[in-house]
């Protein structure tokens, strides 16, 4: 889960990391109060969640409180690689000496987080760890240990920070960890943290992303979504308690379990490739295939168009072939799917479930034994289609 700059970095105030004092607005006339209220110049920043916001005409200087309801009136409803802005931040003007990036990841190689800093902030970390790697300085931070002062004083030496300002960089660093280890985050990043004319370091801009798994300790973040910025399948999935994730192909894929569910996108891929056939999502059901869940899952897949056949491949462990069989067909009583179907158990009671599903005699059903059969049979539905 992203959340917005605004979102993250009101959630570095709470931690004790310098922001700017800004608000939210939502249309021009709240933008013009904003910056009455600022009393100077001010920035009007889209929101949305996705980079580029400053090349795309996101981000402007206004002087005047006029300037910024003009600035907030272009922007709002703007389209910036897909994602309508809905509301902008209005941020007091800062005066800019130099920018730095810093932010803390997850090092998966590793196996711990890692915090980075450079002083060529204010542009993409990954452009930088293109052109110029030794441009940034990482520090692997052990979380038995947390992050120590020697860690974040040869960050500041790596980047040759002024040493007036060490004091304040070994603040905000130290919050910016608590605050990543605090919210979950799989990412918390301030680019740029400016060194302002003034001799202060202000975080201007921030990131952040959270670990959906570990959302549930975080009821306030997760009220934080901005369900506006993504697909309304995988809305809907999510509060079906699924995993989605939308893809270009044509059979929509059914399974429980994310290792099969990946085994059987590379299948479909695998057979199909040929004639540009491949899997149109990833689809996790989970553990149990009731028919509540079965049902719920057809409408994600039915609501994509490029679907023209379904492949469902479940393995019946915990859960047996038989009660699965008999949620799937209660599923396509209640969701009538006029495509082919192609439907593989395999585990507990693989037998009893082929056999009600073929007394069934649902329109269009097909089942399979292995997985490549299932594959290669819906991938020659997709072509008979």
């Amino acid at each position: 889960m992203n959340l917005h700059e605004y979102q993250s970095k009101f959630r570095f105030e709470e931690f004790g990391i310098p922001i700017p004092h800004g608000k939210v607005a939502e249309t021009p006339e709240e933008a013009r109060q904003i910056a009455q209220e600022v009393g100077g110049p001010v920035v009007v920043k889209a929101q949305v969640l996705t980079g580029g916001r400053g090349k795309a005409g996101g981000v402007k200087l206004a002087a005047t409180p006029e300037e910024a309801e003009q600035h907030a009136r272009s922007i709002l409803g703007m389209d910036i690689k897909g994602h309508i802005v809905r509301k902008v931040l209005v941020d007091p003007a800062a005066n800019i000496e130099q920018e730095i990036y810093l932010g803390i990841t997850n090092d998966r190689a590793a196996r711990m987080p890692v915090i980075m800093c450079s002083a060529e902030g204010g542009m993409d970390i990954e452009e930088v760890n293109r052109v110029k790697p030794e441009a940034i300085i990482r520090e692997h931070i052990d979380p038995l240990l947390g992050l120590r002062s020697y860690q974040i004083n040869a960050l500041a030496s790596g980047i040759e920070l002024p040493y007036p300002l060490w004091r304040q960089f070994q603040k905000i660093a130290a919050c910016l960890y608590r605050c990543y280890m605090e919210s979950d985050a799989t990412l918390a990043e301030i680019n740029p943290l400016i060194i302002t004319a003034e001799g202060d370091l202000l975080a201007v801009d921030g990131k952040m992303s959270l670990d959906d798994n570990a959302l549930f300790r975080h009821r306030d973040l997760a009220a934080l979504r901005d369900t506006s910025a993504e697909p309304a399948v995988e809305t809907q999935a999510r509060e079906a308690g699924l995993s989605y994730v939308k893809l270009d192909g044509q059979i929509g894929c059914m399974v429980n379990g994310a290792g099969l569910a990946m085994a059987t996108m590379d299948m479909t891929s695998i057979f199909g490739e040929a004639d540009g056939i491949g899997p149109a999502n990833f689809l996790d059901i989970g553990g149990g295939a009731d028919a509540d869940t079965v049902a719920a899952a057809l409408r994600i897949i039915l609501a994509d168009p490029d679907v023209k056949a379904i492949l469902l491949n479940i393995f019946g462990g915990i859960t047996r072939c038989d009660e699965v069989a008999r949620g799937v067909i209660a599923a396509f009583s209640e969701v009538h799917v006029k495509m082919p179907k192609v439907v593989r158990l395999v585990g507990t009671n693989e037998e009893e479930g082929r056999q009600l599903l073929q007394e069934a005699n649902i329109p269009d059903m097909v089942t399979a034994t292995t997985l490549s059969e299932a594959a290669q049979k819906a991938v020659a539905a997709v072509k008979g289609a």
